[in-house]
């Protein structure tokens, strides 16, 4: 037994022990390649949470759009009990955060990750999933969900800010000049991939095992995901990818030409005229000046191609696989075909159907008997229907090139409508509704049905980390997907079953774009 004021040494720190039962955990200081860091304990006792821990350099002054650069070692002990700064991004976005709902500040320095984890030593080498939050890469922040159930399922769970928005996604001839790659435009995956090598330097620290590393996100989270997955730069990285609900249009990428050319029309808005002038800037005036939307870039150093490419001819990292998306995607926004969100918007039903004719040529007739635009409000419910099954062709390819592949694959379709709150509008299985099952963080007024799915959401997500199969004791079987039957997908729901989620003819017209996408010449 352990007495009570006695005093153990641990990673070179003295860490005192209250009187009471002594419970397996790790300490609340650990050492870490740069210092030593504190956390705070979780809602168990044996739960560690580190917040705003700096994986990077603060991206200010001449460290603007550039590479993230080394963290420079600290004295003493780092308290790491607080969320860090938001990135710059139109205004501060809230979310499903433990405690208040206000989101935390903004800043450009806002390079910091945050830990959870349950592991009771160092040595205990748990899987490792990192989360890349959603947002369009224009708003959001890491501290939105909360890791700890699926800390508590035995995994490390780190979420963490990338650059977003203007500051993340930025392109300019003189960028590219410097970058020493011929490269520019990409400084918010940049992050993500300095994140994963932070794990690889310091995960064991925290009983995390480098060796098992799941990246996960949703929305533009997917998206940095489905890049890292196509990336040469995250080869050996991590293992596995959780893709939800990205990317839900089918577009074609920007080539870097482009993106420069953007960038310096963006320049001209904020009265620079070069890269000197741009970094003088202040922040404030460049989120306020600059158009706040990112966008992936074939940059030639972390994306080399189109990512769709890559994929779909199996050239993209050999990783396990976990990937869907929703019922009622759209609803949360005005859905077709111009809008902040997606290139998606709300169009009449002669711009809905002028627009058809334009993406599906021949096949507009197949497309329009489909989802029809017969009048205002068949074309208001087409569009959503349209978002919907594209989202869903989007996952089911991805899916389907990972078996191809060789390589093990699992497509859900959620379709469990939250309970409706008063006062919020009811969007059902929306754009991100998956999110606080797969973390299990309980909304306002979830039922048992709510709770028992998020349950068993979960542990999927927990077993796909630890072994690259979300299957485990006690939950319905989930099929990995086979060439021979690509329509086999988890239903996530009030039931939860295999069933199906695209019939052949949508997935037809869908083949059909993604065809005219990959031979249309750059504009």
């Amino acid at each position: 037994m352990v007495t009570s004021k006695r005093f153990l040494l641990s990673l070179g720190v003295a860490v005192i022990l209250t009187a009471g039962p002594v419970w397996a955990a790790l300490p609340n200081i650990v050492r870490i390649e740069k210092g030593l860091v504190s956390g705070v304990s979780g809602g168990t006792p044996d739960m560690r949470v580190f917040k705003g821990i700096p994986y990077a350099a603060p991206p200010v002054g001449p460290l603007r759009w550039r590479a993230p650069q080394p963290v420079d070692k600290w004295e003493g002990v780092r308290k790491a009990d607080q969320f860090a700064s938001q990135c710059m991004q139109p205004s501060p976005a809230g979310g499903n955060r433990r405690g208040p709902a206000a989101a935390p500040s903004m800043s450009e320095d806002c390079l910091y990750l945050n830990v959870w984890t349950e592991a009771a030593s160092a040595s205990e080498r748990r899987p490792v999933i990192v989360w890349s939050h959603g947002g369009a890469l224009t708003i959001g922040d890491g501290s939105r969900y909360d890791g700890e159930t699926l800390a508590r399922k035995g995994a490390v769970v780190i979420s963490y800010n990338y650059r977003i928005g203007a500051f993340g996604f930025f392109a300019h001839p003189e960028l590219t000049g410097e970058s020493g790659r011929n490269a520019s435009g990409n400084y918010g995956l940049m992050d993500l991939f300095a994140v994963l090598r932070w794990v690889q330097q310091n995960i064991t620290a925290f009983g995390g095992d480098p060796d098992r590393v799941t990246l996960m996100g949703q929305s533009a989270g997917g998206r940095l995901t489905r890049a890292a997955v196509a990336s040469s730069q995250g080869k050996g990285l991590f293992q596995r990818a959780i893709s939800q609900s990205a990317p839900v249009r089918i577009e074609r990428m920007l080539t870097r030409t482009e993106a420069e050319k953007a960038g310096q029309e963006e320049a001209a808005k904020v009265g620079a005229s070069s890269l000197a002038e741009l970094r003088a800037k202040s922040a404030d005036e460049i989120q306020r000046r600059m158009t706040p939307g990112g966008r992936l870039v074939i940059d030639g150093w972390y994306v080399t191609e189109d990512v769709s490419v890559t994929i779909a001819e199996g050239r993209h990292n050999r990783v396990d696989l976990l990937i869907g998306s929703n019922k009622d995607e759209g609803t949360f926004v005005s859905p077709y075909p111009t809008s902040p969100f997606f290139g998606l918007g709300n169009a009449s039903a002669r711009e809905f159907a002028d627009s058809a004719r334009q993406r599906f040529g021949s096949k507009a007739s197949a497309f329009l008997e489909i989802y029809p635009a017969g009048s205002e409000e068949q074309a208001k419910e087409s569009q959503l229907a349209v978002m919907r099954d594209e989202a869903a062709w989007n996952a089911r390819d991805w899916a389907m090139a990972q078996a191809k592949a060789g390589g093990r694959a699992y497509l859900y379709y959620f379709v469990q409508e939250p309970p409706a709150v008063p006062g919020r509008p009811n969007w059902r299985a929306t754009h991100g509704a998956e999110i606080p099952y797969a973390f299990y963080n309980p909304g306002p007024a979830w039922t048992e049905v709510d709770r028992a799915l998020a349950d068993t959401m979960s542990s999927y997500w927990a077993n796909f980390a630890k072994n690259g199969n979300p299957n485990g004791p006690g939950l319905p079987i989930w099929p990995a997907i086979q060439t021979a039957a690509p329509e086999q997908v988890m239903i996530l729901g009030p039931k939860i079953e295999v069933g199906k989620m695209l019939d052949s003819r949508r997935v037809s017209l869908f083949d059909f774009v993604a065809i005219r996408r990959s031979v249309a010449p750059a504009k």
